[in-house]
């Protein structure tokens, strides 16, 4: 059922019209690396990607975007072993900085001249677009995890406890 919300709530704010930039996707990855059990934590971000993508178009740099994704869904399998306030607000800083390095790269490798010239113009005429992609991180998983821990974490925690008593 969390994998289908994950999934149905990505997609949805990826077709329906929003600000540039300011979208769960990279939060709901994380959140899904803690949350989801097994190889869930991988492949229902990497879903919600190829779903909204397949009504969006695909595009040249898709695999920069969905390597990001995975390598976001990957940081929240060690979040979900270290999880405190700390660990969450750095993980999602360190994710929106990966997906702005991973994913402007791949513009300048298909869009700039490969200079270092180049790629200092990629990534200063993508500055003003990270504001929005850090700002919805910060928000949508400060929201996302307190709500994780609010109703999934005892669940989790009692899960667990039943399978070590039984043992």
């Amino acid at each position: 059922m969390l994998a289908f919300l994950i999934i149905l709530f990505g997609f949805l704010s990826r077709i329906l019209v929003h600000t540039p930039n300011f979208s769960p996707v990279l939060s709901l990855a994380l959140f899904g690396g803690v949350y989801l059990k097994g190889r869930q934590s991988v492949w229902v971000p990497l879903a919600l990607m190829a779903l909204s993508d397949a009504i969006l178009g695909f595009y040249s740099g898709i695999v920069y975007t969905w390597g990001s994704i995975f390598l976001i869904s990957l940081m929240g399998l060690w979040l979900r072993n270290h999880k405190n306030l700390a660990n969450m607000i750095s993980m999602t800083l360190l994710s929106s900085i990966l997906f702005f390095v991973v994913t402007n790269f791949g513009a300048f490798l298909s869009l700039y001249p490969h200079t270092l010239a180049g790629l200092k113009q990629c990534y200063i005429l993508a500055i003003p677009f990270y504001r929005s992609t850090l700002m919805s991180s910060l928000a949508y998983s400060l929201v996302l995890f307190a709500v994780g821990e609010w109703l999934l974490a005892p669940k989790l925690q009692n899960s667990i406890s039943a399978t070590e008593s039984a043992v």
